[in-house]
């Protein structure tokens, strides 16, 4: 479990190729207190530390985890934003996030707004009943507010948010051009919700 507050920002060093894709992330975490087995939401997917040594970390990503993850992620000198999970009595300071992926988005725009940057992101339309203006989103792993969501004419459904200098300055969101793709996780309670309202339409 994890929040969405960014603590560090890692860089993929090494990619090895196995039965899954090994991943070797430099980090300034202080790995020494990072067991084996624990988990870190690497651009917002949850992964499990397997190997570790002096300012890095090594993951096995899974090819269904490639798959469903922002093309061109797991490559050398990818910038990751990087997140330990929470531990009991932590500050909850972004959202309830799992690390698990719902979805890819393209940014479709960048703009100036104030000191801040407006991003605007296109999704597939199975996200759109996820998505509120003023609820949560996770983007490549940060826990942003939804500033407004309009579906489009095309059949999908466009979100914007604004990044404040602070987020830019501390995670990769700055690396942020129209054309990127971005991992995407809704809001849990949102899923949650949905399910439900499912089953109380099948019961009618």
């Amino acid at each position: 479990m994890f929040t969405g507050i960014i603590t560090d920002v890692g860089q993929i060093t090494r990619v090895e190729t196995r039965g899954d894709t090994r991943v070797v992330v430099g980090t300034s975490y202080e790995t020494l207190e990072i067991d084996l087995g624990a988990s870190v939401a690497c651009s917002g997917v949850c992964l499990t530390v397997v190997d570790k040594g002096p300012n890095w970390l090594a993951f096995d990503v899974s090819g269904e985890t490639i798959h469903r993850t922002a093309q061109g992620q797991w490559v050398e000198g990818r910038r990751l934003n990087l997140e330990r999970a929470m531990k009991l009595g932590d500050e909850l300071g972004g959202h309830i996030v799992t690390g698990h992926v719902d979805g890819i988005a393209e940014v479709i725009g960048i703009c100036p707004d104030g000191d801040s940057k407006r991003v605007g992101f296109r999704v597939s339309s199975d996200l759109a009943p996820f998505l509120a203006a003023k609820g949560s989103i996770t983007v490549d792993g940060v826990s942003l507010t939804v500033n407004e969501v309009t579906d489009a004419d095309d059949g999908s459904t466009h979100f914007a948010v604004n990044i404040i200098p602070h987020t830019q300055a501390v995670t990769t969101l700055s690396d942020l051009a129209p054309g990127s793709a971005v991992n995407i996780e809704i809001d849990v309670l949102a899923r949650y919700l949905q399910r439900m309202e499912h089953y109380r339409a099948k019961a009618r």
